[in-house]
Parts: C-alpha cells; structure tokens; sequence
C-alpha cells in the first residue's frame, strides 16, 4: 500500500515540476497549431485539440515509466 501511495506522490511531483518549467519558460501551451479557434459575432469557440494530444502523449509516457 505504501508502494503504490509513493508512486502517486512521485508521479504528482513530476507533473508539478513540470507544468511549473511550462509556465516558467512561457510556452505557448493552448495556442498551438491545430487548436480550433472559431469566432463569430455573438460567440467564440475554441478547442485546444493539438494541445489535449500534445498533454495525452506526455501523461501516457510518463505512466509508461512507472509500470
């Protein structure tokens, strides 16, 4: 139980160090190429397509590390 308890802990750590290096350097997370971006004159539509993939593949491989 303490196992699998450490491992969330770790796995929550590198998430935080590394959406804390994102924000720090400013990169353009949701404003990259492939998000939906529609506007109108009553209404906006966005849908950060490419940056949900882009977010999957990391959460995906740093999972991957810890099986």
């Amino acid at each position: 139980m303490k196992d699998i308890i450490g491992g969330h802990v770790i796995l929550i750590g590198i998430t935080l160090v590394f959406l804390g290096i994102v924000i720090k350097l400013g990169l353009p997370i949701g404003r990259l190429p492939g998000d939906i971006n529609i506007k109108g004159e009553n209404f906006s539509f966005y849908f950060p397509l490419t940056t949900s993939i882009l977010i999957s593949l990391i959460i995906s491989f740093i999972l991957k590390l810890f099986r």
